[in-house]
């Protein structure tokens, strides 16, 4: 597989080892600085740029027929427009807040304890999120990922940084040292708390997911995301 990379930072880097060790070709690495894009060399595109990139590279990519990966966050009030642009153009675009098999095991345990607790009517929820300092982005795409997973399931209306009235999940955003990625949900009653967690060691889960979805999605068309990779069940 021919893999063009639209960002080579740290998650870059280590997305390009991860690759190379299961057999495929890096033919391409976009940063910031980059004028010359090869999309015919490319049989996919995985892109971990920054916000401001990120909508022009999944689209340079499409208006190119290369299915593009994307687990770039901090973009997502344009990914209805993406989303469109994809299906017009009859390509492939696959988009993760967190490639982790854990995580997105994690998003369906807290959906389906968001239903659970909603029948009871007796604890209020919170999410905290804890990320490295060089994070650019808060909260997390995988706090948005599973505060939606939650107002789903519940009369929860919204997310909201930091606070939350009464029927918005507040999201408690916090930046510390190299932490690759931490997330607690936690329902508070008058006579017991309940609490879920998720904890990573490494990025090194991430950008195996990322390959692994990138295998996946070449050859399909449509707008994907790591349930489809998983047969993890409805979206």
């Amino acid at each position: 597989m021919k893999i063009g990379l639209f960002g080579y930072g740290k998650m870059g880097k280590m997305i390009e080892q991860i690759a190379l060790n299961r057999g495929h070709d890096i033919v391409a690495r976009i940063d910031e600085n980059s004028t010359d894009i090869p999309y015919d060399d490319m049989e996919v595109a995985i892109d971990f740029s920054v916000p401001e990139s990120a909508v022009s590279n999944i689209k340079g990519c499409l208006s190119n027929g290369v299915p593009v990966v994307s687990g770039t966050t901090g973009w997502l009030s344009n990914f209805e427009e993406v989303r469109d642009y994809c299906l017009n153009a009859k390509g492939a675009f696959l988009y993760a807040s967190n490639f982790s098999l854990g995580v997105n095991i994690f998003f369906e345990l807290n959906r389906m304890l968001a239903g659970m607790i909603q029948k009871t009517g007796e604890y209020e929820v919170r999410i905290d999120e804890t990320h490295h300092i060089h994070k650019l982005d808060a909260p997390s795409g995988t706090a948005i990922t599973l505060a939606e997973g939650i107002i789903g399931q519940t009369d929860y209306k919204k997310w909201e940084l930091n606070r939350g009235a009464t029927d918005t999940v507040p999201i408690h955003s916090h930046r510390e040292g190299e932490v690759p990625g931490t997330h607690i949900i936690t329902y508070s009653g008058a006579v017991d708390e309940i609490s879920i967690r998720h904890e990573a060691y490494s990025r090194e889960g991430f950008a195996l997911g990322a390959v692994v979805a990138a295998e996946w999605i070449i050859g399909k068309r449509g707008v994907f995301n790591m349930k489809d990779v998983l047969n993890l069940g409805s979206k």
